[in-house]
């Protein structure tokens, strides 16, 4: 999935853009996998760890996100537990092996709300190395002004500020911490939205500021995204109220940290190993 030049384009501004992640073929059946989850209907009979929209009861403005949709849907999972993006995501990080942390089901109609700038790092005390890797999706051709993601170019090199809060759901002005970020650091802000096909996406370092404006255009914009921590991370209890920590301490085990692989997968192993039933 990586071309030449495509690991050093990464690692010199934290992200790197990729025209063709996922088949064709898949895309339609994937939005309308999208309308059922959003419905609260799920395939499996499991609910997703995170459902912050429901069709009839929330905020029609606001951006709809699911996180571990994989959970509740297989063809989520057949997408986002895809080897060859797990192995992707490992030789962009320089780790071993692959393992899910989190998936976001992501959809900004026309008219849809900003989220705001944050950088994943931030939000992992519960889990050591405490580091995420991410690729992002798109299910529909994106365009700068259609709530496309957008990411500081250069930023993962920027330093942590404590780290820099705002808030995430439709805040009023989506850049202002990573303008605050760039202030403090005295680097210069450059903003680069992810113009892509239907299909292609972008990798993402877990230090690198990103965020999305409101979808000022007529197209829908959906995106599925893979958060992989490294295939030997363990729980970090120290951490556990932290962040998204009160969320996923729960899968913690009674006697050790390891992570389960019930719930963390592993999806590739430079050994060959891949946690099996995936």
């Amino acid at each position: 999935m990586l071309a030449d030049g495509d690991v050093e384009s990464f690692y010199a501004d934290g992200f790197v853009t990729v025209d063709s992640l996922i088949d064709l073929d898949v895309i339609e059946p994937l939005k309308e996998r999208f309308e059922r989850l959003f419905r609260g209907e799920f395939e499996t009979g499991i609910s997703p760890d995170e459902v912050n929209w429901l069709e009839g009861r929330s905020d029609q403005w606001l951006t709809r996100q699911i996180c571990n949709g994989w959970k509740a849907d297989r063809l989520i999972a057949s997408t986002v537990l895809d080897a060859r993006l797990g192995e992707a995501i490992a030789v962009l990080a320089g780790w071993p092996g692959a393992r899910i942390i989190q998936d976001n089901v992501l959809w900004k109609p026309p008219g849809a709300r900003s989220l705001g700038f944050h950088r994943d790092n931030a939000y992992l005390a519960w889990y050591a190395p405490t580091e995420m890797f991410s690729c992002w999706i798109a299910l529909d051709d994106t365009v700068a002004g259609g709530g496309t993601m957008e990411i500081a170019r250069g930023s993962h090199r920027w330093p942590a500020h404590g780290d820099l809060f705002g808030e995430f759901h439709a805040p009023d002005d989506y850049r202002a911490t990573v303008a605050a970020a760039a202030k403090t650091t005295g680097a210069d802000l450059d903003i680069a939205p992810v113009e892509v096909p239907a299909g292609g996406g972008s990798f993402h370092h877990g230090w690198a500021w990103h965020g999305s404006g409101p979808n000022d255009s007529d197209r829908h914009r959906r995106a599925l995204v893979l958060h992989c921590a490294s295939s030997e991370a363990r729980f970090n209890r120290a951490g556990f109220g932290e962040g998204n920590g009160p969320i996923y301490s729960r899968y913690a085990r009674l006697t050790d940290d390891e992570m389960d692989e019930n719930h963390f997968p592993i999806l590739w192993r430079r050994d060959g190993y891949r946690t099996p039933g995936i």
